[in-house]
């Protein structure tokens, strides 16, 4: 049975939707929360929940003793050229931070082991194991608003084996875009591949829009959530421009969603994928943080019209991935142990973060 949406969430997404259409233009002021509280017959709370999922998705900003305004711009071309500016290098978690509990995994490991038995030693579909693909496919319709079946999802051993994928697919003639700075395992796969990446230099909230203008690739690799070194989110307004610039000619955007299950919103972070209507957007992602470095698997997920032009040019390749680890994967899944560990870390942050904020007020003193 499908969950009923939490009402802020539905409150949130009819206020985002009415901003990406133009109803409420850049820089209008959006009514006071007491005001929509009252009209829709909602908590004061709700309504502020509303609101801060806008201001953490880049839909709107808080202005002191004024107001909620609309900061999104409409992608009926691209934004203001942003200089770029120096930011301090991300630095990743140690491998043991956040652990995934070793005693769920275990006990799936043997769970997998007793039910399957024999058949483990099979050798797995090409894409992937269906019931992989299966689970992956629900998974992200609850979390990360995807909607895509399970013929949609490849698996495989590592992102970088599924960039050699994309290259393959689209083609070695093409110029790939890519963010810089950016994990330098994105562009060494790319030249291993034989294609020339265009480096477009980074901005405060995401590639620099004269260099998106001006860059001769066609296809756009971006990891919009926390871009690694900088630590960078790209904000709403520029994932639209991002789409923007897909919408025209023959053109590709590689989403790269690294990590973005432990964001501190209270939903899960927007992805260009979902907010696509043009199904040239190829997301990835990859349990190698949210369970261990260990478990070198990820998946991609195709755009359908993407899925004949997969099985035609890469569809032989054997999936890289052990059968026995395809389905512990699927029982994490299937069992809530996977989502139950995100939501665990998700609020731990959430906690930490409200803790560093009442300890900052309470130490600082005027000058």
């Amino acid at each position: 049975m499908r969950q009923e949406k939490p009402e802020y969430l539905k409150l949130y997404e009819l206020l985002r939707d009415e901003i990406i259409q133009g109803a409420w233009p850049y820089g209008a002021r959006l009514p006071s929360r007491r005001q929509i509280a009252v009209d829709r017959g909602l908590s004061a709370i709700t309504v502020e929940h509303s609101y801060e999922l806008l201001c953490q998705e880049g839909y709107a900003e808080a202005r002191p003793r004024s107001g909620y305004y609309v900061c999104y711009r409409r992608s009926d071309g691209f934004a203001a050229v942003e200089p770029a500016s120096p930011r301090r290098p991300l630095v990743m978690p140690s491998p043991g931070e956040d652990a995934f509990p070793f005693s769920a995994l275990a006990r799936s490991m043997r769970r997998v082991l007793t039910d399957y038995g024999e058949t483990l030693l099979e050798k797995s579909p090409n894409c992937g194991c269906d019931e992989l693909r299966r689970a992956l496919s629900g998974y992200l319709s609850r979390n990360r608003g995807i909607q895509a079946d399970a013929r949609q999802i490849i698996i495989g051993s590592g992102s970088e084996y599924l960039y050699g994928l994309v290259v393959e697919m689209l083609g070695r003639e093409r110029v790939f875009a890519i963010e810089d700075p950016s994990y330098e395992k994105i562009e060494r796969v790319y030249q291993a591949k034989g294609v020339v990446c265009d480096p477009l230099p980074l901005g405060s909230d995401g590639i620099i829009s004269s260099a998106l203008a001006g860059t001769k690739g066609s296809v756009l690799h971006i990891t919009p959530f926390r871009s690694y070194p900088t630590g960078v989110t790209a904000s709403a307004s520029k994932r639209a421009e991002y789409l923007y610039w897909a919408s025209e000619g023959d053109r590709f955007i590689v989403e790269d969603d690294f990590e973005s299950e432990f964001s501190m919103l209270r939903k899960p972070e927007e992805t260009v994928f979902s907010r696509s209507a043009s199904q040239n957007v190829i997301y990835l992602n990859t349990f190698t943080r949210t369970i261990s470095p260990a478990i070198r698997v990820s998946y991609m997920v195709l755009p359908p019209r993407m899925v004949p032009l997969f099985d035609e040019r890469v569809g032989f390749y054997s999936c890289t991935v052990p059968t026995f680890e395809q389905y512990v994967l699927t029982d994490l899944i299937r069992s809530g142990d996977f989502e139950r560990h995100i939501n665990r870390i998700r609020r731990r942050m959430r906690k930490q973060a409200r803790g560093t904020v009442i300890f900052r007020a309470a130490t600082d003193t005027p000058d």
